[in-house]
Parts: C-alpha cells; sequence; structure tokens
C-alpha cells in the first residue's frame, strides 16, 4: 500500500512517516501544494494525506483538482482549523474524512486502514486464499490457523496480491505500490521480480516444516506467479538492492 502525506509541518510529518513505515507501508512525502499536486498528477496511491496549510497552493485546490482529474483515490484531511465549515468544505471538495490537529497516531492508523479497505470496495478486515488467513488491522496471517512469521515489508507483498486475488499483478505494479520514490533505482539494478524468485528458490530448498518456513514458501509462490506478467507488460524500472517486494 503506498500513501502521499502533504504536509508542510516536517516534525508532524516526520512522526507520521516512522508510524505508518512502520506497519509496512511505502509513505512519500511532500511540503507544499504544487509538489503535491504534481506527485498525484504523476504517481498512483491508495491514500492521501492532505494538510490543507499547505504553502503555494491551498491543500483545497490540490483537493480539487485531484478530483476534477477523476481520481477517486481516498484523501483524509489533516487541518488546525477544527470548524464544522471547514470540514463542509472539504467534504463537499472530495474528502473521504477529516481529522483535527492535534491528533492521536493509533486513531489516524486506524482511520488510514478504515480508508484503504473502502478504496478497494471491501469493509471485511479479513482477507483469506485457501489456507491462507490475512488479518489487515492485526497485520498478521495464518496458515491453517498457525501464525506465521512475516516480515512488514512481506506482510504489505501478501496484501497487495491478496487484494487483487484472480488478477495478473506485474512487477511494475508491485513497485508502484510497494516502493517509495527514493528505493527506485536505475534499470542497472536487479528487478524486483527477480529477487523474489531467487528468495523462492532459496525458501523452497529449505524444505523447513515450519508455521513460518511455510508461509514464506506460499508468500514466495504467490510473488512468483505474481510477477509472471507477459514482457510486454514489463518495463526497465529497477529497485534498491533490498528487493521492495519483500523486503529481502
Amino acid at each position: 500500500m503506498r500513501i502521499l502525506i502533504a504536509e508542510d509541518d516536517q516534525v508532524l510529518a516526520d512522526g507520521l512517516l516512522r508510524s505508518l513505515r512502520s506497519a509496512g507501508y511505502a509513505v512519500d512525502q511532500v511540503s507544499t501544494g504544487n509538489e503535491a499536486d504534481a506527485a498525484l498528477a504523476s504517481h498512483e496511491f491508495d491514500l492521501v494525506i492532505l494538510d490543507l496549510g499547505l504553502p503555494k497552493v491551498h491543500g483545497l485546490e490540490v483537493l480539487r483538482k485531484l478530483r476534477s482529474r477523476g481520481s477517486s483515490v481516498p484523501v483524509l484531511i489533516l487541518t488546525a482549523a477544527d470548524s464544522v465549515e471547514q470540514r463542509v468544505k472539504g467534504l463537499d471538495f472530495g474528502a473521504d474524512d477529516y481529522m483535527a490537529k492535534p491528533f492521536s497516531l493509533q486513531e489516524l492508523e486506524a482511520r488510514v486502514r478504515a480508508l484503504t479497505r473502502r478504496g478497494l470496495g471491501t469493509a471485511s478486515t479479513i482477507i483469506k486464499h485457501g489456507p491462507l488467513t490475512f488479518d489487515a488491522t492485526g497485520r498478521v496471517a495464518y496458515i491453517n490457523d498457525q501464525m506465521i512469521e512475516l516480515s512488514a515489508r512481506e506482510i504489505s507483498l501478501l496484501e497487495v496480491l491478496l487484494q487483487r486475488s484472480g488478477r495478473l499483478v506485474s512487477k511494475d505494479q508491485l513497485v508502484e505500490r510497494l516502493c517509495e520514490w527514493g528505493a527506485r533505482r536505475s534499470s542497472k539494478d536487479r528487478c524486483a521480480s527477480r529477487r523474489c524468485a531467487a528468495s523462492a528458490t532459496a525458501w523452497r530448498r529449505s524444505r523447513a516444516d515450519t508455521p513460518s518456513a511455510r508461509g514464506a514458501v506460499f508468500l514466495a509462490s504467490l510473488c512468483l506467479d505474481a510477477n509472471s506478467a507477459p514482457s510486454s507488460a514489463r518495463s526497465s524500472t529497477g529497485c534498491s538492492p533490498r528487493c521492495c517486494c519483500c523486503g529481502r
């Protein structure tokens, strides 16, 4: 899941970045309205956290332009002005939710989870696929009711694939959803799909019979299937030496 934070208070932005990244989200941040508008016009996000008091271009104007382009990405507004008029105006411009500063990080994380589920057209926090069960609230996965040990990045990858079950997910789509701007590298780097494939081979050869190992093998298999897009669906986009899909 990829989130854009448009916030000019760097202390607050840093806190949001740490909190959301630790939860496994790929998060980018901009500090002006111009930067926010440019980012939203050129990249796809699963959620936007938008401060209204942005310099250069007001947050409401950024929101208006976003909706005028036909984007339905969920938008959570942050503002220090907790007036009914501001809330109504923001919602009328197309915002999905609203939080007044100061706020609880725990509540913001819960709203983020709710909005990303809404953006995918589901209200359930539980996703099932065969023997696999994923709890989006607790950020944990189970195989045959046994919890499996996965890193935050692996959890994010698993969530993306399960939410698109039955559809082909290309490497470029995974990179777009899981890699922040700073994680992207030139085409000379090894791509995410190749590194995931190598990890899958190593996991399969281990033949360990523990819930975490079986979960890793199952996740690797999903990763390989997801990255089996035809060559015409791929590009030269690369990622950092640390695989942006599985974190290995």
